[in-house]
């Protein structure tokens, strides 16, 4: 029995590896894309690894279930068709004794989920708005690497400019939104031909000279209303000392640990101030759904793997496509559970924390009648 738990682990963690590669890269091609777009900021290739490392916790906490489930369907789907499973059946072991070294290992997984969910995710995930928040003050001493062509960049304080043509410190085709810091909306609108960018190193303010302007801006008498006017030359001083500032990032939901999203959940008036514009009943609720939802996913590979014993099994045979199509319909539908969960979040009497363990529990019960079933 000792050699056949290691065969099956054996094979089972060598499926698992490659297919965590596989599938974790597919799912972080969103990340690399961000990447690139700081490489192109000038950011320093030390920044980037860093980042790119914080945010593979995330990735993993989606990627390991999936794995688990592919896994163990394409392992129990090789051992039935090569008749493996036949033999070990006919020498005295039940589909219990064969499987349990791949349950017993998912329980580990789901553990490691755990642990990732509400401690390692949270933590990294800080770490990296930290670090993209700051990151970008880095690209001040060449503030023209921070413009792109052809989009709106919101980088500078109080700005969001749009560049159409740059060349070093000369842009052409621009639009500036001057922008609230608190409130976010636009307040006034320029339009130039061509500009000209330089940065005074001393104080930090980025200096902007347009040629050939037109400027919207609000009309004080008339609120709704906007006064234009022409000018050939206009200036914009663009204080960079916020950029510079290391400042705290506030930790939002999905950046607290178990024992901080636990403390928000018994204590839903803990923090008043920042709560006071929400309705508190409407953000206890979203408390409660995040704190379900990394439960959940925590325990997706249990799950997952309960259902793929039984349907690898039957994978060799004519309805194969079924078994395999099935095991994607559970996946899809589990994770629609969780996308449902958030759509509801503002509608807390129809409980929508609940939703993640409706798959949760109905594929663990699943799973078990069918390996009993199968057995």
């Amino acid at each position: 029995m000792r050699k056949l738990t290691k065969y099956l682990l054996f094979d089972f963690l060598a499926i698992f590896g490659t297919a965590l590669l596989l599938i974790t890269f597919a799912f972080s091609i969103g990340t690399m894309y961000k990447l690139i777009d700081y490489m192109a900021k000038g950011l320093p290739l030390e920044v980037i690894g860093q980042f790119a490392l914080y945010t593979l916790p995330y990735s993993l906490s989606y990627t390991i279930p999936i794995s688990a489930l592919f896994s163990s369907l394409l392992l129990f789907g090789r051992i039935s068709s090569d008749s493996e499973l036949s033999a070990m059946r006919s020498g005295g072991l039940s589909l219990w004794q064969i499987g349990s070294p791949v349950i017993l290992f998912s329980v580990f997984l789901s553990a490691i989920c755990f642990y990732n969910s509400f401690v390692i995710y949270p933590r990294t995930t800080y770490a990296a708005e930290y670090l993209k928040r700051n990151a970008l003050s880095m690209g001040v001493e060449d503030p023209i690497k921070l413009l792109e062509e052809g989009r709106f960049i919101r980088d500078f304080p109080g700005y969001m400019i749009y560049v159409g043509k740059k060349n070093r410190n000369k842009v052409k085709d621009l639009i500036v939104y001057k922008v609230d810091k608190d409130t976010g909306e636009i307040e006034d609108t320029i339009r130039a031909d061509s500009g000209i960018m330089t940065l005074d190193t001393e104080n930090m303010i980025l200096k902007i000279d347009l040629f050939d302007v037109r400027v919207e801006i609000a009309d004080p008498r008339n609120p709704g209303k906007t006064q234009y006017f022409n000018a050939k030359k206009h200036p914009i001083r663009v204080d960079l000392n916020e950029m510079t500032k290391s400042s705290s990032v506030r930790k939002k939901r999905k950046f607290l640990t178990f024992s901080e999203l636990l403390y928000v959940i018994r204590n839903p008036d803990s923090d008043m101030e920042w709560m006071q514009k929400y309705d508190l009943s409407i953000e206890h609720g979203r408390n409660l759904i995040e704190f379900n939802q990394r439960i959940c996913l925590a325990l997706a590979p249990l799950m997952f793997v309960l259902i793929a014993i039984p349907l690898g099994i039957t994978s060799h045979r004519k309805e194969s496509s079924i078994g395999m199509l099935m095991s994607l319909m559970i996946m899809f539908i589990y994770y629609v559970f969780i996308i449902l969960s958030d759509t509801f979040d503002k509608s807390p009497g129809l409980y929508p924390w609940l939703l993640p363990w409706v798959p949760i529990v109905l594929g663990q019960i699943g799973g078990l009648y069918m390996i009993r079933r199968a057995n």
